[in-house]
Parts: C-alpha cells; structure tokens; sequence
C-alpha cells in the first residue's frame, strides 16, 4: 500500500504567530517479515473459511480442516506461486513456495519471488501492499458431511494444497500477505493552514487584532475520523461492536488500522462469504468444464461398472445424458424451465461445448479399453518409442566397442574408434471421425455408445498391427529396403534360410544358429539369443508341438527346443507357410514404432456435430514404424 498521510484528531495554533504548526502522522503498509534481498515474504493462504456451493443436491457449505492430520503438505513445498491461479505458460508462474505449515487455525507459507523482469512489478505492487491477497488451489481426498442449522456442510477432512496464488478477491477474507504499521511522527509548517484554520477579525475600534481557530474544528475532524473507522470496519468485515469499542475508545483512524489488522490475524471463524470461482488443482469446483470431466467419467461407470468411481465424479454415478445436459445449461446460466429431453440435449449441444467433452471423455475411455485388449502379436516383437515432431526419426547404431589390447612396456595406450551405420522412419498420422446421433442421448442408450467407442478402439489397434505387418512384408515378404540397400532379410545379412521349408527340429536348429553367429558393424560376433517363433495361424497347432514340453522316454525323444521360443501368432500374415525366429525387442535393435510424444495411442477430440444431428467424434493416431537392424530377425518362407 502506497504511503498515505493523514491529519491526526487534534491540532493547535500559535495565537499572534504568523505560521500554524501542524502534527500529522505517516503510515506506511508494507508486507511483514519480508526480505527483499531474497525476495521472500510470509503468507497466510488459508484460515479454513467457509464457502458456500451448489451440486446437483442443492447448497452446501464447503470447509476445509486445518488440522495437522488432514492437510497433507507435501506437494505445497517447492509448488509454484501463480498467478491468479493460471498454469498455461512458464509466464504465469511469479515464484515458488519455500516452506509451508498448518496450525490448526491457519496455513501459512513462505513464498519467495522470481527476479525475471517480468514479474518485477508484481514485487513492487507487493512491497507496497498493493497486491495483498493470496488463494490456494487444492484437491479432495475425502469429505465429510453434517447438517448446520438445517444447511448442508461439507467438510474437508483429507486434502492436498498444489500452489498459491496472488489474486484480486480471495474466497478466503483471511488469505493475505502478512502486513504491518509503522508509524512515524512528522510536523510541518503550512501557512496556508493557518489560513484555512485560523480567522482574522479586526477591530476598527481599538485596532486590535484576534486570532481564533475555527470554531468547531474539533468536531470536525472527531467526525472525519469516525467515519474513516467505519470505513476501516466495512473493508475488514468487522462488526458494529468493533466499531463502538474504537469510537468509544477515542482511536484515530491509525490505531483502528493496527486494531483491524490485528482483528483479521486473531480472528478464528471469519465470515462466510459466497464465492463463484474456487480452485481445485488450478481449476474451479465450479468450472463447468470440470464438471463435464466428472460426468464423463461417471457415463463411463455405468458403462463399466468395474471402474471405481473417483469421490468428485461420484454424484453424477446414476445421471442420464438429459441430466447431465440439464446441469451444464444451468451452470452456464442457460434457463431450463418447461424444456423437453430433446430440446435440453439440442441447446446443450448447439449453446456450450462442455457437453461433447462428456461423450469424448466416455469415448476415450472405452476406446483406451477396447485398444489395449486388442491382440496384436507382430507387436509384441517391436520396441516402443517417441518421436519429438513428424520429421524422420534417425537411428544411429554404433558398432561393437573396440577390443582391449595389451600395454607394451612403455605403458601407451591406443586410441579405439566405433563403426556406425543409420536407418530412419518417421510418424505419420491416421484419423476416422464417427457420430454419436442426438436421439442415442434422448434415449441414453449406452449400449450402443459403448458399442461404437469400443469398435473404434479395436480399429485403432488393428491399425497399428497393419502397418507393421506390412512393413514386414514389404519387398516380396523379404521386408523393407535398409540403408545397405538389401531387404531387411536377405543371403548377405545371414537371416534368411536357403530354401523354404517347415518347422523341424533340424529348420528351428539352423534359424537359432543363424542368430548366435550373426556379425556385428566391424564383422565381429556378437550376442543375438533367439527368443519368439512368430507364425501364421495355419502354423500354430504345427508349432505348438515342436514347442512343447514332454516328458521323453529316450535320449532321442527329447525335444530340444521346449522353454526355448516363445510362440506369437499373427493373423494378418498374408503368407501361409512363412515363420520367423527374432530376438528380444530389448537385447538388440530390429522392429521399432513410435507415437507422437504426448499422444501415446489413439487420442480423441469431439464437437457438436454439424455433419451428424448429434456429437462428431474423431479418433488421431500419430503412429510410425521401421526396422533399425536386420540380426535380431530370421526368416524362413516355409513349405
């Protein structure tokens, strides 16, 4: 708060001087404990203040518990300090919280600030008290509820604070920066003020001249300050008994500015006062959009009901699509009164984009579910990775380390260099857009819903498997083209038998050798250990029994290859006779796809449907595939 200068209950005047001295008083409101080399100060981020809200049961009263026990303040120290709780750039974070504690009454925390020059005038503005008040963003772990003179009170008895912020009004009046007073007296001369305060009269009779201070000046200023304090009491929310006891008290508005400062500090059960915006880990209670993610998760229990309602999404556990888009449009401030089902799911889809994040949410869901089920044996040989962006993804494979050689008698040691060699692929992106029809909603058949999500979810997969059984297949089934220039599996590479034949003892026996005896970059021997028999499902009874643990009776009898291979079958192998032996994804390079970083699977985005008289769905896979090396694959074409 900027310095103000104010006039104190009392003056006097030098009668027959030509100057009236005044003695006025400074005070200065600055931030307490605060050090401004290290650009910290103390803050009170919460007195557990009640907070009045509304859900799909009415009103309720929001507290949160200050005990010890309940606050877990783990996440708080070392959180970011925000500004007015955004979290969408580096730019909104001002600084970070240096310690933090409860009481029982009241949270507080230091806070320090970043020296960038941005934030540099939001210190300043704090330095001065004019940025004063702090929120807090948290998140619920566990409620309690009673019944306080017939209102619903819900109770905060397990809860995580995330970050502070600074911001204009604070739900809670008792979240500040810590303030103090200091006073310092100062007296001026003015001659102006004895103009205004003093008036000549002079006698014609005796030439006389009298000088009286005004009368009533007293009065006035006792009233100024008066009301100055009531001033001081409507700004604090301090109650009439406060403002009688300072009046009666004869203070000055100074002393009632240290009184309310210490009212606001002492007092343990402020006011309720109504707040519109709340937030819960960065967003509002209230957030509408958050509240669609809650609906969206409960629409996607009753579809599963495996899935374990989380406690927020938990009143919305038996809520129909129309219920839901009834809440929305009344949370958007949207009248509902006398409108249909139909009419209530048309306005929500056409008047707010809140309600197709339900069904996108719902979608995900399922989709993920259905997707992750899907069997994708081909998939099971690759190893998984990330791309950055939608350029090709360069691999680089160093060669085998350089043999150790024997120190001479001078002790020298020679340099080693590796050999290297490079493939590359890249991501791509494969889209399909589905509708979800307005009267399915009407009608809240989540069966069909469930049924369309989960659909989508196994094309997703199914995808994905295509495009690396292609890529295997690529070239007349001897696979893409490397850097050498020879298909992946070719005489040179060692990794493709001579000629076609099927699955025996003796055809498992010279894959597994090809293997163990492939060279590396520099010619060298290296460890390949076969590990997979992947074949087509024609091949499956013919391998499982070239696989399969016996007990033998003879020597001759024992099958040398049970426990050995793994068996994966693919059914979108297009040849019937083609089997491959492989490696482990993770001992050596060979098979390797990747998504877009970030977007790990098939992502989903909805809208109201334009094309469709109901939501429009579209599914995004960013998904690519290539082969690094050619020694962890053998391939034989069977007969």
């Amino acid at each position: 708060m900027a310095d103000t200068e104010t006039t104190s209950a009392w003056t006097h005047s030098n009668v027959g001087s030509d100057n009236v001295s005044l003695l006025t008083r400074r005070a200065s409101l600055k931030p307490q404990t605060v050090n401004v080399e290290e650009r910290n100060v103390e803050v009170v981020w919460s007195t557990g203040a009640p907070v009045r809200r509304r859900d799909m049961a009415g009103q309720y009263i929001e507290r949160l518990s200050l005990a010890p026990e309940a606050v877990d303040l783990s996440r708080l120290e070392g959180a970011s300090v925000l500004d007015a709780h955004r979290q969408t750039a580096v730019r909104d974070v001002l600084g970070s919280v240096r310690s933090a504690a409860v009481d029982g009454k009241r949270g507080t925390a230091l806070i320090q600030f970043s020296a960038r020059p941005e934030v540099e005038p939001v210190w300043q503005d704090v330095l001065a008290g004019i940025l004063r008040h702090v929120s807090v963003g948290y998140s619920v772990e566990d409620w309690a509820e009673t019944t306080e003179n017939g209102a619903r009170v819900l109770t905060a008895v397990r809860w995580t604070p995330h970050e502070i912020s600074l911001v204009p009004t604070p739900a809670d009046p008792g979240a500040h920066i810590r303030m103090e007073t200091e006073m310092t007296d100062t007296t001026t001369t003015s001659a102006a003020a004895q103009t205004r305060n003093s008036c000549v009269d002079t006698d014609n009779a005796g030439g006389r001249i009298a000088t009286s201070v005004a009368a009533g000046n007293s009065s006035q200023t006792r009233a100024e300050a008066n009301a100055e304090i009531r001033s001081i009491a409507r700004i604090a929310g301090l109650d009439q008994s406060w403002i009688d006891g300072q009046i009666d008290g004869g203070a000055d508005p100074d002393t009632a500015r240290r009184a309310a400062f210490e009212a606001l500090a002492s007092r343990s059960a402020p006011a309720i006062r109504t707040e519109q915006v709340r937030v819960d880990m960065g967003e509002s209670h209230d957030d509408p959009a958050l509240r669609a993610r809650q609906m969206g998760e409960a629409l996607y229990a009753r579809i599963n009901p495996r899935h374990e309602l989380s406690e927020p999404a938990r009143r919305y556990a038996y809520s129909t699509p129309v219920d839901m888009a009834k809440e929305l449009l009344t949370l958007r401030g949207e009248s509902t009164m006398a409108l249909s089902p139909a009419s209530l799911v048309t306005r929500a889809l056409h008047t707010t984009s809140d309600f197709p994040i339900i069904l996108g949410d719902t979608v995900g869901r399922v989709l993920r579910d259905a997707y992750q089920a899907a069997p994708s044996g081909i998939r099971r040989l690759g190893r998984q990775t990330t791309a950055r962006d939608f350029r090709s993804v360069n691999k680089i494979m160093l060669g085998e380390a350089p043999l150790l050689e024997k120190l001479n008698e001078h002790g020298e040691i020679k340099a080693g260099t590796m050999a290297e060699a490079r493939e590359a692929y890249k991501v791509e992106t494969w889209a399909r857009k589905i509708g979800v029809t307005r009267q399915v909603l009407v009608n809240d058949d989540l069966g069909a819903f469930a049924d369309l999500a989960r659909r989508m979810g196994q094309a997703a997969a199914e995808t994905e498997a295509r495009i690396l059984v292609t890529l295997l297949e690529a070239g007349s089934g001897n696979g893409p083209t490397l850097s050498d220039g020879k298909t992946l599996f070719h005489a040179d590479h060692g990794n493709k038998a001579g000629t076609g034949a099927a699955i025996s003892d003796a055809t498992l026996s010279a894959a597994r050798l090809a293997l163990r005896t492939q060279k590396g970059i520099e010619d060298r021997t290296i460890r390949v250990t076969p590990r997979n028999l992947l074949v087509p499902p024609v091949l499956e009874t013919t391998a499982e029994k070239w696989l399969a643990s016996i007990a033998p009776a003879t020597a001759a009898d024992v099958n040398p290859f049970s426990g050995s291979l793994s068996l994966v079958v693919e059914p979108r192998l297009s040849s019937a006779t083609r089997w491959y032996v492989t490696a482990e994804p993770g001992e050596i390079d060979g098979l390797e796809f990747a998504y877009l970083s970030g977007a790990e699977g098939p992502q989903v985005e909805s809208r109201s449907g334009w094309d469709v008289d109901g939501v429009e769905i579209r599914v995004i896979l960013d998904f690519g595939a290539g082969f690094i090396d050619h020694r962890g694959w053998f391939m034989n074409a069977g007969a």
